[in-house]
């Protein structure tokens, strides 16, 4: 790989099941990124700040609990918030597709469902950073069609 991107991985909420979240983040360091797990329980502030603390370029969350309809979108207005609405976010878990159309609205550019292969998620942080330095804009309103 000829570029190293940094990575967040944050279980926002009280949502206690990390397995899927501890998958994604050793997928995406076995693929050469440099990839801060924040553990269990984070607040949407406590993974902003990450995300700040680390010059992450991208933020990948992980919703097991049904409360990803209230915490992604808050995550990604509290990075615009802060400065950060370059950050590209993605999310996974158990996300219904119904609710996808409003988690993209909010600023989530791809959801992973389970089973998803490691490599379809390590594709789109590849193909959101050649958007980024091909300045067609990694966060401004697209949303990964897949590989």
């Amino acid at each position: 790989m000829d570029r190293v991107l940094r990575i967040v991985v944050a279980k926002p909420g009280l949502d206690g099941h990390d397995r899927g979240a501890k998958v994604v983040a050793r997928a995406l360091r076995d693929a050469g990124h440099e990839v801060i797990y924040t553990g269990l329980r984070r607040t949407p502030k406590q993974i902003v700040d990450a995300v700040r603390d680390e010059d992450a370029r991208f933020l990948g969350l992980s919703s097991l609990s049904g409360a990803h309809g209230h915490l992604f979108p808050t995550i990604c207005a509290l990075l615009r918030e802060e400065g950060l609405g370059d950050v590209v976010v993605f999310g996974g878990g158990i996300i219904p597709d119904d609710d996808h159309a409003d988690l993209h609205a909010a600023g989530v550019r791809a959801i992973f469902g389970p089973g998803t292969p490691t490599g379809d998620i390590n594709a789109f942080v590849l193909d959101a950073a050649d958007r980024e330095e091909a300045g067609v804009g990694a966060a401004g309103g697209w949303v990964w069609q897949g590989a």
